[in-house]
């Protein structure tokens, strides 16, 4: 009986440290996914319905195959957005690129997966005046995200493969999530955990119990008669 209580205590303490460990909810609409037509209206209607972040994806044909958006697209978004934008570059040169971004953004997440020198380009963001995210894609196993997690700010899991708006959430993905959030603990570190990709209320509490603090949504705030009440269901 005592080692039954002593078992209970200790599973409570765990959960309250697990909670005061957590990070509040942001929720991201990701841009993509917006009607670009009326993209001003689309970034005050959902700013209106709580959006904390905006996720603005950058993709350049080579490491992924499709094509989005640029810099000058995502300044105009910083003239009418006031809450942080969240740069993704889906590029193959974010070393040379994030500098485009640097003046009207404030987070600015590249692959691990790229051919460029990972830890110089995280100082350069940082140095730039940005925080830094690193991103991780579904077939990159976590060691390789590991030697940089305490030189970021946020660490982005990809719940789909890069590329394309729309797709099915990879549940498997919540290993990485995981494994961040046990390893952030451990180490005392202090950086966000997001996810993309397949971010709708259904799986919002899936990636939340895991770990994950920064919620991308594309479809399910863009796409819905009341953005306020999905948001809402997303942060949970």
């Amino acid at each position: 009986m005592l080692d039954q209580q002593s078992k209970d205590a200790e599973r409570k303490a765990s959960n309250a440290e697990d909670e005061s460990n957590r990070k509040p909810i942001i929720i991201a609409p990701s841009v993509f996914a917006c009607d670009f037509s009326r993209i001003g209206e689309e970034i005050k209607r959902a700013e209106n319905a709580g959006a904390d972040w905006f996720h603005i994806d950058i993709m350049d044909g080579h490491f992924v195959d499709n094509f989005s958006l640029g810099p000058a697209v995502a300044e105009s978004i910083a003239k009418v957005a006031t809450v942080p934008l969240d740069v993704h570059l889906m590029i193959d040169r974010p070393d040379h690129f994030f500098s485009r971004f640097q003046r009207f953004v404030r987070n600015i997440t590249f692959h691990v997966e790229v051919p460029c020198d990972t830890a110089a380009t995280a100082r350069a963001i940082r140095a730039s005046g940005c925080t830094v995210g690193l991103a991780i894609s579904p077939p990159t196993p976590f060691t390789k995200v590991e030697p940089f997690l305490d030189q970021v700010d946020l660490l982005l899991v990809m719940t789909v493969n890069p590329g394309f708006g729309g797709q099915a959430f990879i549940p498997e993905m919540m290993e990485k999530v995981t494994a961040a959030r046990k390893l952030r603990d451990r180490q005392g570190l202090d950086f966000h955990i997001e996810v993309d990709g397949g971010i709708v209320p259904a799986t919002a509490p899936i990636v939340r119990e895991a770990g994950a603090n920064v919620l991308v949504a594309g479809t399910s705030v863009f796409h819905v008669t009341d953005p306020a009440k999905a948001i809402t269901q997303l942060r949970g």
